[in-house]
């Protein structure tokens, strides 16, 4: 089962994520499907960028976004 979930990157007490597409079992560093996105809590305001289609396109073949990009998405689709 595929999910869209967040993978840590960046320096310690620096991260940074990607929003990938990966195996549920996979671990969170681990392989990942493709990327679509990427979030950096860091600046003010927070900064969130999405490819929207290639997340639809995820979601309409099974893959399902874990509770923190689901947030996420609300919060990209509402600034755009």
């Amino acid at each position: 089962m595929l999910r869209i979930r967040l993978t840590r990157k960046g320096q310690k007490k620096r991260p940074f994520y990607r929003v990938v597409v990966t195996e549920k079992d996979a671990p969170r560093d681990g392989r990942f499907v493709e990327i679509v996105g990427h979030y950096n809590p860091l600046p003010d305001p927070v900064e969130i960028k999405l490819d929207m289609e290639r997340v639809q396109y995820w979601i309409s073949k099974g893959a399902k976004p874990s509770d923190t990009v689901k947030g996420l998405i609300d919060k990209a689709t509402a600034s755009s």
